[in-house]
């Protein structure tokens, strides 16, 4: 069911719903027949509910889980950027200037001594150093960047634990 939150909606999650976003984490090329088998709907019903769950954006896509590694890009690096004058314009502006570089994977607006938190993805050492020379120092508004290399990789993103059903 959905409820009107402001001028948007805002879906109320039940247990089919929530089977369907399980099962979708755990497998996204499921067809839509052996999603509604495993959780126990008929294919119509089933199909309406992940299309509901698309368009209200709970589920934003479908992509593949890539290893890194054997694609090729050897480093990840968390990346802290400090910037100057709090302001909610210099944030937006840092926030467009970094969403256009396809090497950042994720980034957090965060609390603490930084304003933002990166996850970056390269080839390697050389890679990321023509990357923050080149793109990352001359981000507006950045006063400061500190780098944090990853060693090895103990878990990447995965499937997201839903709250329990609130009905």
């Amino acid at each position: 069911m959905f409820v009107i939150a402001g001028s948007l909606f805002m879906p109320k999650l039940d247990k089919f719903d929530r089977a369907i976003l399980n099962a979708l984490q755990d497998n996204a090329r499921a067809t839509n027949v052996e999603l509604a088998d495993k959780i126990g709907l008929s294919p119509s019903p089933c199909l309406r509910r992940v299309r509901m769950l698309e368009d209200a954006g709970i589920i934003r896509g479908y992509r593949a889980d890539i290893d890194r590694r054997a694609a090729g890009l050897e480093l990840t690096v968390f990346i802290a950027f400090k910037v100057a004058h709090h302001t909610r314009d210099h944030a937006h502006e840092f926030q467009q200037a970094l969403q256009a570089i396809p090497e950042v994977v994720s980034c957090y607006m965060i609390s603490g001594q930084s304003d933002f938190m990166a996850e970056v993805v390269v080839e390697n050492l050389a890679a990321y150093e023509a990357l923050l020379t080149d793109r990352l120092l001359v981000l507006p508004h950045v006063t400061d960047i500190q780098s944090n290399f990853a060693i090895r990789s103990v878990k990447t993103a995965g499937p997201l634990k839903l709250p329990a059903s609130q009905e």
